[in-house]
């Protein structure tokens, strides 16, 4: 309770409006804000991450982006490499101003209890006591910061599930929950709690749940993807239609007795072609309809990424759907030594096309709260009809890490 209340005093005490044409420290926890991670110092025109130490919550974010001094650039990300301002053209001279919301997050549940993090998940940015920002561009030129607390009026979305879903800390992986942040503005927040490697059970075991109960109030919505790994659990109980339809029920009592909403999406196809390279083939098993069987019975919602992805794949080809996964050559990524042929992760690219597939559910399905909080400027999209991959522009972050995450 100490670091958090420590945290909460931090908060009161620090400015809410940052000036950045004027010289900021770098960050220490003793002053609570600063630039931060690679960034010591900056000079105008580069990227730069910049942290402020605040209790958990949800915060509006005010950035004003542009330069007197030169035109650029500039995309915004908050946390880890959550998508929040896409590629922001600005004019020399020109000002621009937007406004989003981020959920800021830590391990604590309670005196007793902590969400279980794996060791690769204390260094994400996700889970520590600060909300950081990443500003990457061509040129990019940020003139200022606000941030408060968000109104209670805001709808928080919490994502469940594992490496498809999760917000994946660092370059080339990228997964759909930190690309859907994109198109929800001041009303809507992202709550990613997912976890590569993750099962529908072992979500619950390490008290993912748990901590997403601590704060899920009526309008609120959970997310649930799972089946990529559900399927390789053995031992008694195991199957789609035993432990893992017993498991999504519980996510649905759970989350339905607070009063909040749950929608399933069933799991991303992997990157599996039939001799002939024509078509993907199934390797979910019966974990897509045992999704659809409980989801019927209980009157669930459902977003069909699986059907989409699939539509996707065949949709790019056998060659160009490698350019939606983490396929590099040797040497592409610092520390690479070997060729990376990944055929369920997805890069930001694949990442960014999954991402609008479930904004189009969402509006498919008419979610009261959600489907009318969609930014104006999304286009409606269909996965057999792609955004084309070389007109996608992606500015990597400074943090990669060529490890193959957990699951497959």
């Amino acid at each position: 309770m100490a670091a958090l209340a420590t945290a909460a005093m931090t908060s009161e005490a620090m400015p809410k409006v940052f000036d950045l044409t004027k010289p900021q420290p770098t960050y220490n926890d003793s002053i609570g804000y600063g630039y931060d991670i690679n960034t010591k110092s900056r000079k105008d025109g580069d990227g730069f991450y910049f942290s402020i130490k605040v209790p958990d919550g949800n915060y509006l974010v005010t950035v004003t982006l542009g330069s007197k001094k030169h035109p650029a650039v500039t995309c915004v990300r908050a946390e880890s490499r959550r998508l929040m301002i896409e590629n922001c053209k600005t004019k020399k001279k020109e000002l621009q101003t937007f406004s989003f919301v981020v959920n800021k997050r830590s391990p604590y549940i309670n005196e007793k209890m902590n969400v279980r993090l794996k060791p690769r998940e204390h260094d994400y940015l996700n889970w520590d006591d600060r909300l950081t920002l990443e500003f990457n561009g061509e040129n990019p030129a940020v003139t200022s910061i606000e941030i408060q607390p968000a109104s209670d009026g805001v709808r928080t979305v919490y994502l469940c599930g594992n490496s498809t879903v999760v917000d994946q800390n660092s370059e080339p992986y990228a997964s759909w929950g930190q690309m859907v942040t994109r198109w929800f503005g001041n009303n809507v927040a992202i709550s990613n709690h997912a976890e590569s490697g993750l099962t529908a059970g072992s979500f619950l075991a390490g008290n993912r749940l748990e901590k997403i109960l601590t704060t899920l109030k009526k309008g609120d919505y959970v997310f649930c993807e799972f089946g990529h790994n559900d399927q390789k659990e053995k031992g008694a109980g195991a199957g789609a239609w035993y432990n893992f339809q017993y498991n999504l029920k519980i996510f649905i009592d759970k989350v339905r007795a607070k009063g909040a909403d749950i929608v399933f999406c069933t799991p991303t196809q992997r990157r599996a072609w039939d001799k002939d390279n024509l078509h993907i083939i199934e390797t979910h098993g019966d974990y897509p309809d045992a999704m659809r069987s409980v989801a019927q019975r209980e009157h669930v919602p459902v977003i069909e990424i699986h059907d989409m992805t699939r539509t996707f794949f065949e949709t790019l080809g056998y060659e160009n759907s490698k350019l939606s996964l983490v396929h590099y050559p040797a040497g592409t990524w610092p520390g690479q030594d070997k060729a990376l042929a990944d055929n369920t992760h997805f890069n930001p690219y694949g990442a960014y096309e999954v991402a609008k597939m479930i904004v189009m559910g969402i509006k498919q399905l008419q979610l009261p709260g959600l489907a009318d909080n969609i930014l104006p400027d999304w286009q409606d999209f269909d996965p057999a009809q792609p955004d084309n991959f070389s007109a996608f522009k992606w500015y990597p972050a400074a943090v990669s890490d060529t490890t193959k995450p957990d699951g497959n």
